[in-house]
């Protein structure tokens, strides 16, 4: 039941705000109103059409929050509501896309975007998006609250809202923080990354022939395809080289493969799908021998074109060293190292310490090893830094 209030939280509201404009009311009316079906239908049955019941009810719950007191009788007078659906409510549209632009309105800052996409499109709890981003709830409040007054004060409308781009940045941001964690005990949430790869779905089920969603769907399937590989059972983490591929998820690497496939060969080229590219070309190789690195070099080139950035040029020069040697690589890494976005961050530290490593410098190596673990925050990460450490000591 949980699943269908999620899938349908986002139709729900789109249809409120469509009839009656205002963001900050119609999303606090579906909250109640999705609280209402939780505690009702378990008891009473699901409706025959649950999408009618929740837009009604969230209807007459806009009205009752303007008239209401306190946030008590709302809440109380929601759980013993029992309202007969009306199918005149029902639009023949489905809103979900707009409602991911408007909740990715470019006067939000990047974290509240992605709060406001969780709670209003993902149809998570202030809660629920506190724990899986290991900050406090009220925090969370904070952030949802400004994005709806910004909204509210920039004067938009239903219809103008933020661009599919930076709904496909927020949705890879929250994809990153649930496969690799930037700080915790715990290297995965995979509340997030689950609930990120759920929202591309729905995304593409509104624009199934653009090419960037359908290479951002296939690169999270094939990314957290190996997330089963990617930790033992104390929690410590595998590096790619070193995971066991038969724990990979094939049917998630067999759907991001043929999604690739069939947008490179259709869509404008764009680089959410050049990095499903280069996941594909890591999921087919059966060992970590087999890895077709001259093809994944030419890649990064393509994709160092398209869209550079720091996290491109370290990943690039990985796949230089395994084509052209070490020693070029760390020829390339000292010249990247010194644009100011990677100033001291611990993945040049972890890269250079790799290449010394390859080129058979272990002393050098272990340096660079146990100063990447000083800097980053994630503790799985920090003990697999150490143990590399360790291990040339």
């Amino acid at each position: 039941m949980n699943t269908l209030l999620r899938e349908l939280a986002p139709q729900v509201l789109g249809a409120l705000v469509r009839k009656f404009g205002d963001f900050d009311t119609c999303e606090d009316a579906v909250q109640e109103a999705l609280l209402a079906a939780s505690v009702q239908w378990p008891e009473q049955g699901m409706p025959d059409n649950p999408k009618s019941w929740l837009i009604t009810v969230a209807s007459r719950r806009r009205i009752e929050l303007l008239r209401s007191d306190t946030a008590r009788q709302r809440r109380e007078e929601t759980v013993a509501a029992l309202v007969p659906a009306d199918p005149a409510l029902v639009p023949d549209v489905d809103d979900t896309l707009t409602l991911f632009l408007l909740c990715c309105h470019p006067s939000l800052t990047e974290a509240s975007q992605v709060a406001l996409t969780l709670r209003a499109v993902g149809g998570l709890t202030t809660a629920e998006i506190a724990r899986a981003y290991l900050v406090p709830e009220a925090t969370v409040a904070q952030r949802i609250s400004r994005a709806k007054q910004k909204i509210k004060s920039a004067g938009s409308s239903f219809h103008v809202a933020g661009d599919v781009e930076t709904v496909l940045k927020v949705l890879y941001l929250i994809f990153n923080e649930g496969y690799t964690a930037s700080s915790g005990e715990s290297l995965h949430r995979v509340e997030l990354s689950s609930e990120a790869i759920r929202l591309t779905r729905q995304l593409r089920a509104q624009l199934h022939d653009h090419g960037e969603v359908t290479g951002l769907l296939a690169l999270m399937l094939l990314t957290d395809a190996r997330r089963p590989a990617r930790t033992r059972a104390d929690g410590a983490l595998v590096p790619l080289a070193e995971q066991d591929r038969a724990l990979w998820n094939a049917e998630a690497i067999d759907e991001g493969v043929s999604l690739i496939s069939s947008t490179l060969s259709t869509a404008e080229l764009g680089p959410y799908q050049i990095q499903a590219a280069i996941a594909a070309v890591h999921a087919e190789a059966r060992k970590v021998e087999d890895t077709d690195w001259p093809q994944i070099l030419a890649l990064y080139d393509v994709l160092d074109r398209l869209a550079p950035g720091p996290m491109v040029t370290l990943n690039r020069i990985v796949a230089v060293a395994m084509v052209h040697g070490p020693a070029v690589a760390l020829q390339q890494l000292s010249t990247a190292a010194q644009d100011p976005a990677l100033a001291d961050h611990h993945r040049v530290h972890a890269v250079r310490a790799h290449l010394l490593d390859l080129a058979g410098d272990a002393d050098t190596a272990r340096t660079e090893y146990e100063l990447a673990a000083r800097r980053t925050l994630s503790l799985p990460e920090q003990r697999y830094l150490r143990s590399r450490a360790e291990a040339l000591a």
